[in-house]
């Protein structure tokens, strides 16, 4: 009798492990980081009655109501109201909040009434004219903050390049914001046949500090009479706010899955890496080579034997996407061996680890390579050559 109580207990607290266990899975959450630009004293642009910082705000509070009826996501909001932050302290909330993404949301304006479409920006340096000079309007704002010069010495409002000579976090997570962006355009295209100005980079200070994949969407040209009536109307501003949110879901679907059993892929992280980083015509960013001195030049890349798998699922760890191609040795990968490149069409080079048959070996991969040093490392798959999404990967 009494061993068969001590089964039913020892079961009773198997079941109860399971369920927290469960919940514990479950719980993890996919943090947002909103940010309406502008506000307050700041109206941002403003054409024909329509007020930049009043639109961008309702689009914000609209996203956030469509991703907060979302399982597993928060939203974090650098403001709810029309009041002022600093450009520092909104990529601030989003780095003290630990967001797994951020998203700055403002309306574009032009002297030629005639101009529209949307277009979203990842964090770059290039001498693109019109780029900079988007970057330029929007970098504006700080000249309205207190002791500005001291806060951002060594950069100069006017002149968005500028940024040039400052430091620049390293891009480890460059392919997650271009992925974000991208997703964004789709849906201007896809669901709501806007004209597509396309993904691009430029110096916007807002997205300088924040310490993860970020992007900032001009929704469309307020200085256009037609555009700017859709962007301050209630309807209009459902539909970018509904394609908006769309976007973000699908990044969290593609990189984080979407229930209690997905897969760990962790966000980059917030370490800061004062890399020199130089501007480019072709708009891309060229990093520093990642080379550690303490490996002896002559040590060469060890091939991992990979076992076939039937289904033809591949598992790598991407450990960096950086503009600018190295030669794939051990030395300058921290002593990483089996590393593996792909570029979209030279522009980007994607650099991975591993090639693993198993989740559980890649697993054990992004462990070695967190514990180098790449703590923005991140499970990818590939099934016949072609990268898929990790949910795609373990159906």
């Amino acid at each position: 009798m009494i061993k068969v109580f001590k089964i039913k207990v020892l079961s009773t607290l198997l079941v109860c492990l399971l369920s927290f266990t469960t919940y514990s899975q479950s719980s993890t959450r996919f943090k947002v980081a909103l940010d309406a630009g502008h506000g307050a004293h700041d109206f941002g642009a403003v054409y024909n009655g329509h007020i930049e910082k009043k639109i961008a705000l309702a689009v914000v509070l609209k996203v956030g109501k469509i991703l907060e009826r979302q399982a597993n996501i928060d939203v974090i909001y650098t403001r709810k109201s029309d009041v002022f932050i600093e450009l520092v302290e909104r990529s601030s909330i989003a780095n003290r909040a630990d967001a797994n993404i951020f998203v700055s949301i403002h309306c574009n304006a032009n002297s030629n009434s005639a101009a529209d479409g949307a277009e979203t920006y990842v964090m770059g340096l290039n001498k693109n004219a019109s780029n900079l000079a988007v970057a330029k309007s929007e970098n504006a704002v700080i000249t309205l903050e207190k002791d500005y010069k001291q806060k951002y010495e060594g950069f100069d409002p006017n002149n968005p390049s500028s940024m040039i000579g400052m430091t620049l976090m390293q891009e480890e997570y460059l392919d997650n914001s271009i992925t974000l962006a991208s997703k964004v355009q789709d849906q201007f295209i896809n669901a709501l046949n806007k004209k597509s100005r396309g993904v691009k980079q430029a110096p916007f200070m807002v997205l300088h500090k924040a310490y993860m994949p970020r992007v900032l969407i001009e929704m469309g040209f307020i200085s256009n009479p037609k555009e700017g009536a859709m962007l301050d109307s209630e309807e209009g501003q459902q539909e970018i706010a509904q394609s908006i949110a769309d976007a973000i879901i699908g990044y969290k679907k593609e990189y984080y899955g979407s229930g209690a059993n997905d897969t760990d892929v962790e966000k980059p992280s917030k370490r800061q890496m004062d890399l020199p980083v130089v501007a480019d015509s072709a708009e891309s960013i060229k990093s520093v080579s990642l080379v550690d001195k303490n490996i002896p030049k002559k040590e060469v890349l060890k091939k991992e034997v990979l076992k076939k798998d039937p289904s033809g699922i591949v598992f790598k760890v991407q450990i960096a996407a950086v503009a600018r191609k190295i030669e794939l040795t051990a030395r300058n990968f921290k002593g990483l061996e089996n590393i593996s490149v792909t570029t979209d069409n030279g522009s980007l080079y994607k650099y991975a680890y591993g090639a693993s048959s198993t989740l559980e070996q890649a697993k054990q991969n992004l462990a070695e390579a967190k514990s180098k040093g790449y703590s923005s490392a991140y499970i990818i798959a590939f099934k016949d050559g072609k990268k898929i999404n990790m949910q795609e990967a373990q159906q």
